[in-house]
């Protein structure tokens, strides 16, 4: 079955969106969630053209390198290898774990998405995914097509010994509830972004201190630059 990939972290997982983080704050609005302390940081973008794409992933994987906080890439492997990114997240019709492993190499962070289903989890684990994503579990203006997800498939995926991740409508008013099912990383979108950099600095601190206080294993990050 495998052991815990500490590769992964424990904590906020932030995943940008070109509505919420346009290319005219993204970079500092992924900085104020390292500030607030953000443990991973994922560059999802489905409609850009690649050149920008490019751009806009070399820039973010110079912030997030500084920081020591890994970057993904959302369904591109070529991307994240093009960058050099930590890892990539896979979709269920992206592809295979095992190409991206070859592309990327035994180190990376592989996760993909299970959605509500732990047969999904189990293929994914088979197959070296370093965590598996669950979701949606709260109404979601990013992926409104994803089927719900009750919050015990939290707790039950942890057969699997793989981090376990949520995503979905999370905000800081609902994410505990996901912490004490079992999630180890919490993927956050617009319970995130959406405000000036100091609203998302201050909503990474209350994810924080929500997995400080409900996550047994949770380690306050202590690479955290005070500078901008």
């Amino acid at each position: 079955m495998g052991t815990m990939n500490t590769r992964v972290p424990i904590g906020l997982y932030a995943i940008t969106d070109s509505q919420l983080t346009p290319p005219a704050t993204l970079i500092a609005s992924v900085e104020a969630a390292i500030r607030g302390g953000t443990v991973m940081v994922q560059y999802r973008e489905k409609s850009a053209p690649m050149a920008e794409r490019l751009t806009h992933a070399r820039n973010l994987q110079s912030v997030c390198a500084a920081a020591r906080v890994p970057l993904l890439i959302n369904d591109d492997a070529e991307l994240a290898k093009r960058i050099g990114a930590a890892g990539v997240h896979l979709g269920q019709s992206d592809v295979s774990a095992a190409e991206a492993r070859r592309l990327l190499g035994d180190n990376a962070i592989i996760g993909i998405t299970c959605h509500a289903d732990l047969a999904l989890a189990k293929t994914a684990m088979e197959a070296g995914a370093d965590y598996l994503a669950f979701g949606r579990f709260f109404t979601s203006t990013t992926k409104p097509e994803a089927p719900a997800a009750a919050t015990n498939i939290l707790t039950k995926a942890k057969r699997f010994n793989r981090p376990v991740t949520a995503i979905g409508g999370i905000s800081t008013d609902n994410g505990e509830l996901l912490i004490r099912a079992g999630a180890d990383l919490l993927a956050v979108v617009g319970g995130l972004f959406g405000g000036n950099p100091e609203a998302t600095e201050q909503n990474a601190k209350t994810f924080q201190r929500l997995f400080a206080s409900h996550h047994p294993l949770f380690l306050i990050p202590d690479n955290r630059s005070s500078h901008t």
